[in-house]
């Protein structure tokens, strides 16, 4: 069974952005962090493109494993 993964994106101090992955359980509840930022980007921007790219690369990282 697959899980839903989501990206968000927070700004836990001003003008300090952090992303992090976050997976559901079988029940589509209980988010757990899968992956987050090392370190805050600058910007909202980013912050976003760099969480887009940890994302794509667990989607291929799943994929490989499955096949």
């Amino acid at each position: 069974m697959t899980h839903p993964i989501e990206l968000i994106v927070d700004e836990p101090a001003p003008g300090s952005f952090v992303w992090r992955l976050l997976e559901t359980d079988d029940s589509g509840g209980h988010p757990r962090v899968l992956r987050s930022a090392f370190d805050p980007a600058d910007s909202y921007e980013v912050a976003l493109a760099t969480g887009e790219r940890a994302l794509h690369s667990e989607i291929r990282q799943r994929a490989a494993a499955a096949a």
